[in-house]
């Protein structure tokens, strides 16, 4: 936790702190140590069913902020599907995992809304940063240039290679070859298989969120990679089903 995010309360979790590698990370003692950690209670820490897509749940407070399956660790069974959540409602915590996605944490500087977002490949080719930053000014008239961003810990380029059809899912939804050219690049060039490419999720949240309009000062990359760190960090890539998962969670400012 620190004052990168507008000294608004948020945690990315450790190993220390692993959840559990049950579907949906169903760990009730690990989710409650997160609650703690951000000092809500365990049915207050908001989560979703994570889809690898761009869907959005915004809590709102109006003590209708857990819609139909959607709620505390109690519920863990029965989540709203969605990979961005909002906040204004500063009496529960927002949280999403990762082991080896990126998260993405968003606060408004001005006036205390937050988001948390969680973006694989596919969530990232489907724009989920932009998606975040475009709910915050939809739902709860966040202004662009009032957000900070944090990008936390995820499996870095040299560790994470990709094939031809992830490539060609970014061409079709239209980013620029400029942007392809900085997320994709071939670290072999005289190997065997020349359609596989190394790609750097941080790096396409980092420009994505800067094509939302996040200033780009005012966009944090913790640029720790999963897959190498071991003794720190969770990674599918590297211990397959056997890896936990982290959390990344925020709570708006009231």
């Amino acid at each position: 936790m620190c004052d990168a995010l507008g000294k608004v309360a948020h945690v990315f979790t450790t190993r220390p702190w692993t959840l559990g590698s049950a579907l949906n990370g169903n760990d009730v003692a690990g989710w409650s140590q997160v609650a703690s950690a951000i000092g809500v209670g365990a049915a207050d820490l908001v989560r979703v069913r994570q889809v690898h897509g761009a869907s959005v749940v915004a809590v709102r407070r109006q003590g209708d902020h857990l819609p139909a399956g959607l709620g505390g660790i109690d519920a863990a069974i029965a989540l709203a599907e969605a990979d961005i959540v909002l906040s204004e409602d500063p009496a529960v915590a927002i949280a999403i995992q990762t082991a080896d996605c990126v998260p993405i944490l968003i606060a408004d500087k001005r006036t205390g809304v937050v988001a948390a977002a969680h973006a694989g490949w596919r969530g990232l080719a489907a724009r989920v940063p932009i998606v975040a930053v475009d709910a915050l000014v939809r739902e709860f008239r966040s202004r662009r240039e009032d957000l900070i961003a944090a990008v936390g810990p995820a499996i870095s380029a040299a560790r994470y290679e990709v094939d031809l059809p992830v490539l060609e899912r970014f061409e079709k939804r239209g980013f620029s070859a400029e942007h392809i050219g900085r997320w994709f690049y071939d670290g072999h060039p005289d190997r065997e298989h020349p359609n596989h490419w190394y790609f750097d999720g941080s790096q396409s949240a980092h420009d994505q969120l800067a094509v939302a309009g996040v200033r780009v000062s005012q966009i944090h990359l913790a640029r720790l990679c999963t897959a190498t760190h071991a003794d720190l960090l969770c990674s599918y890539r590297r211990d397959g089903k056997a890896s936990g998962r982290m959390a990344a969670v925020i709570r708006a400012r009231g």
